[in-house]
């Protein structure tokens, strides 16, 4: 089960950009982080949905293959069933936003956060305490969300500004 990816480059892509996976900033494909990210260098206030306190797991697109090549180098023992939840870290949509302001103004942009109508339907509070250690104990090396990721992820779309569709990014 995995939870909402975010990033823009893998190992596997050595950098060359026409190898990179595409970048979802929408409201329906687009995880919360990376239609921030987009949103900080466009001018377009973060939308922040209801309080911003619904809370999910996240997981570095560099970490993606590494939790499937360890699901499929470890299956269970015939006849078991296991669940690997697949994710690193949990964060609220407003501890998102307020991370991308502050290393959005530290990379230049005039990053505002404005909080919407929730769309979706789902409880502003909510249990939400999955165990996801499943794949920590298989050996996953996970990719912390740092201030250095998120700058190199602003400075990424940055450079691809012109592609943005502001369009795109309100529900």
């Amino acid at each position: 089960m995995q939870g909402p990816v975010y990033g823009h480059d893998s190992a596997e892509a050595g950098g060359d950009e026409r190898l990179f996976p595409h970048f979802h900033y929408d409201d329906i494909f687009g995880t919360v982080l990376n239609r921030f990210v987009a949103q900080a260098v466009a001018g377009v206030p973060l939308t922040v949905y209801g309080h911003g306190s619904q809370r999910r797991g996240y997981l570095d697109l560099r970490d993606t293959l590494q939790c499937v090549a360890l699901a499929a180098d470890n299956p269970p023992p015939p006849g078991a069933m296991r669940v690997l939840n697949q994710f690193t870290e949990i964060f609220s949509v407003r501890e998102l936003a307020e991370r991308v302001q502050r290393v959005g103004r530290g990379r230049g942009f005039d990053v505002a956060i404005r909080p919407i109508p929730n769309p979706r339907r789902e409880q502003e509070e909510h249990y939400y305490r999955p165990a996801h250690d499943g794949l920590l104990k298989l050996g996953l090396k996970p990719h912390y969300l740092s201030d250095e990721r998120l700058a190199a992820m602003i400075d990424f779309v940055a450079r691809h500004r012109d592609a943005i569709d502001t369009r795109k990014i309100l529900p």
